[in-house]
């Protein structure tokens, strides 16, 4: 289940423990995170996430060092092109094409131990693409000075590679995707289609094999 999911990353990854945030699906570029825009700029591309254009997709990140601020997450068709907030508190959505989703809000307080789970559904561009890039940030307002370049002391990155083709596998159906936020007391099987021992599904299978001990007693007794 998630909430040991979460556990085994933060007891497996102390390099985890000792960041701000960190991506967990798609898996980022390089742990690294102060560096603009996509972590280490010498670094070179990973094997990229293929992905169906115009799909959705789950973004997942660990909050591991809590702050008063937001996240944000982008997507560029050719890099890293992606533009960095001029201030704290104001949503880039529609200054820049490459901001997707921003004002994710940070929930604040009883951080557990081995880090709050976020997860937030996107809508993929519709285009194929070979060297596109997911960018997720966390913009914190307690962190200044707040500036758009290197001095800047108010923003966390974390970039994955990603590769949007027709020829890639279809996405998995998903029953549904929580809001992004506190996700480390969640039950997957309860939030989002998964099994259950209490759900509708796993009763019909009960029926069925209650019925088979009954047919077979029956056949022994003649």
């Amino acid at each position: 289940m998630l909430p040991k999911l979460i556990l085994a990353v933060g007891l497996a990854a102390p390099s985890v423990a000792s960041a701000h945030i960190q991506l967990m699906d798609p898996v980022p570029r390089t742990t690294m995170q102060k560096e603009q825009h996509c972590g280490d700029p010498t670094a070179p591309r990973r094997a990229p996430r293929v992905l169906v254009p115009g799909s959705k997709f789950t973004v997942k990140w660990l909050e591991t060092i809590d702050h008063p601020g937001h996240f944000r997450i982008s997507f560029d068709l050719d890099g890293s092109d992606f533009f960095i907030p001029p201030n704290t508190t104001a949503t880039t959505v529609g200054l820049d094409p490459t901001v997707m989703i921003d004002l994710i809000p940070d929930v604040q307080g009883n951080l557990p131990i081995a880090g709050r789970m976020y997860m937030q559904e996107i809508t993929l561009p519709n285009v194929e693409c070979a060297n596109c890039t997911l960018q997720v940030i966390q913009l914190m307002t307690d962190k200044p000075p707040y500036t758009t370049d290197t001095l800047s002391d108010d923003v966390y990155f974390q970039c994955a590679d990603i590769q949007l083709s027709n020829s890639a596998p279809p996405p998995m159906v998903d029953a549904g995707v929580p809001p992004a936020g506190d996700a480390s007391t969640t039950d997957p099987g309860a939030t989002n289609g998964g099994c259950s021992a209490s759900g509708g599904g796993g009763g019909g299978s009960l029926a069925l094999v209650a019925l088979g001990l009954v047919v077979a007693r029956r056949r022994r007794r003649r």
